[in-house]
């Protein structure tokens, strides 16, 4: 079975469609093009604002026409990540989806059902001539998963909505209600090189398979960090021999846990064997301790296949390893409030040393301003007593839970009917772009509800082939229960 063939369909095939257009975060380009024409080819309204967000508007059905307007609202880009055995151009290819038991995930790549499954439901609505609705204004934002561009600038004239639907949250069985706020947190130390002398010999380390997934959402679990991982091996080793960084890169994207990191490294001919029995002891300690949380996580050691002429002064390395020992990762505070909530977090995103700069970035998020200013400010101080340049931006605000909120109370009573049990209601730890627009869309009361999808921002990901028809039905019926305009 393919999974256009899969129910409901209409959901389905657009997603497929969606998947066949390359549609990574700051190059959007082709995703809004396809948009616009989505749209325009309906003969619906269709706009596109300042900093490249579409808006389609499509007008109540017949006796729905005093309702209230509702807004559909989702992310068009996606994170772009794959196994380092893929071969794949996410430039030019579109995403292969496949069906695994009760799951669709993607072969060896991110799925993009965040957020793509909001925006196919959304464009299912716009498409439908069946389902009864009140108006809707589907609002498709850019960049939201690199710095929620489009959610900052958006143009909030163009929108008249009193209801929002944000469909980007991953428990079906779940409504959120606030989010935390984040900021980015990017350093640079230029630190200097020397050369490899004639009598040292060439070495690469190589960890990959660790899980990775979303640093919010994910945060809590234990998952293994491949920038700390390799930092700990390097400190290891250079307490036995003249252990010295050529080169080193380590984990991707902003806003992912790192799940690889490859150095390649230089030491005393004479040491090597030495080293070697050192390493598998570390290495096996590593995997020890995270045994049952990261099953499929490989560390390998390599003779080198380059030969590098220049490597970081003793004096760098011993600061640039201090400083990423001390750099604070995972939970940094749980939640007063709401029991078993992050609060406070920061995940070491990505590590490079090349080039003579020793590269960090990272992102801590909170449920609170004050928290996530006392983790950034955490960041930003080791980074400058080492010396390095900190720069940190692409700061947003959380949003705060409203357990009063009208539509709030009109899902959970639409839930309980459906489905006869109560749903969670709940803030994640992660970015919704609600806060962002509440700001836009100061009177529209707003609601954040999706389908099942698990690892995110991983080439695991994957979303739940039967809540996705669950999402659905619940979408529509729920547009009919939608209070009439005062």
């Amino acid at each position: 079975m393919h999974t256009r063939d899969l129910e409901p369909k209409i959901i389905w095939n657009h997603f497929e469609d969606i998947n066949a257009v390359p549609r990574p975060s700051k190059h959007e380009e082709r995703i809004i093009q396809f948009m616009l024409d989505f749209g325009n080819n309906l003969g619906l309204e269709t706009l596109r604002d300042t900093i490249g967000n579409v808006i389609i508007k499509k007008p109540a059905s017949k006796g729905y026409e005093n309702k209230k307007t509702v807004i559909l609202q989702s992310h068009i880009d996606m994170v772009h990540q794959k196994n380092s055995a893929t071969i794949f151009d996410f430039d030019k290819e579109g995403i292969r989806s496949v069906i695994d038991g009760e799951w669709v995930k993607a072969e060896g790549t991110t799925l993009g059902a965040d957020n793509g499954m909001g925006v196919a439901a959304a464009m299912s609505l716009l498409s439908s001539t069946t389902i009864n609705h009140p108006a809707l204004e589907a609002l498709f934002t850019i960049d939201e998963e690199t710095g929620m561009t489009g959610a900052k600038e958006l143009d909030g004239s163009k929108l008249t909505g009193e209801i929002l639907f944000n469909l980007d949250t991953e428990d079906d069985d779940e409504f959120s209600v606030g989010c935390a706020g984040g900021i980015d947190t990017n350093t640079i130390y230029t630190y200097t090189e020397e050369d490899v002398p004639s009598t040292y010999v060439a070495f690469s380390i190589e960890i990959k398979g660790l899980k990775g997934g979303h640093s919010g959402m994910d945060i809590h679990l234990g998952r293994g960090n491949s920038n700390l991982w390799m930092n700990r091996i390097i400190y290891h080793l250079s307490t036995m021999a003249d252990v010295r960084i050529c080169e080193l890169e380590g984990g991707s994207l902003r806003n992912a846990i790192p799940r690889e990191s490859v150095g390649t490294l230089a030491c005393p001919v004479n040491a090597i064997d030495d080293l070697k029995s050192a390493f598998n002891k570390i290495s096996e300690i590593i995997l020890s301790e995270f045994s049952k949380t990261e099953l499929n996580a490989s560390i390998e050691f390599k003779p080198s296949t380059a030969s590098p002429a220049k490597m970081i002064s003793l004096a760098d390395q011993k600061k640039a390893i201090a400083t990423i020992y001390t750099t604070p990762n995972g939970v940094w505070a749980m939640s007063e409030k709401i029991e078993g909530l992050v609060e406070t977090s920061s995940s070491l995103a990505k590590v490079i040393f090349k080039n003579g700069a020793f590269r960090t970035k990272s992102l801590q998020r909170s449920m609170i301003e004050s928290g996530k200013h006392d983790i950034a400010n955490a960041l930003k101080l080791t980074y400058e007593l080492l010396g390095a340049k900190v720069k940190q931006c692409g700061d947003y605000p959380g949003w705060a839970p409203n357990p009063d909120s009208p539509i709030l109370q009109i899902l959970k009573a639409k839930y309980i009917q459906l489905f006869n049990d109560s749903p969670k209601i709940a803030a994640c730890h992660a970015g919704l772009e609600c806060g962002i627009l509440s700001k836009h869309l100061p009177n529209c009361d707003m609601i954040s509800f999706g389908p099942t999808i698990r690892n995110p921002h991983s080439p695991d990901e994957k979303v739940n082939i039967r809540s996705v028809q669950k999402f659905w039905s619940f979408l529509v019926e729920v547009l009919k229960e939608i209070p009439s305009k005062n």
